[in-house]
């Protein structure tokens, strides 16, 4: 996948956080979704979407 200036949505930011607890690598998360490394870390810093971990959290444990 190319990158793009794809913009990570909220949803995607809640995938970003379950992809990396499930041991995904950060550079491996920005492939799936097109876009650098630095969106993805961005997100688990809490820099962008901060409350996508919380709804991330709350899906993983209806699981």
């Amino acid at each position: 996948m190319k990158h793009t200036n794809h913009r990570l949505t909220l949803d995607d930011a809640v995938q970003v956080w379950l992809h990396s607890w499930n041991g995904e690598y950060q550079h491996e998360i920005a492939f799936r979704f097109g876009v650098n490394q630095g969106r993805v870390n961005e997100v688990l810093k809490g820099r962008r979407h901060p409350g996508s971990e919380k709804i991330a959290r709350e899906m993983r444990d209806l699981h």
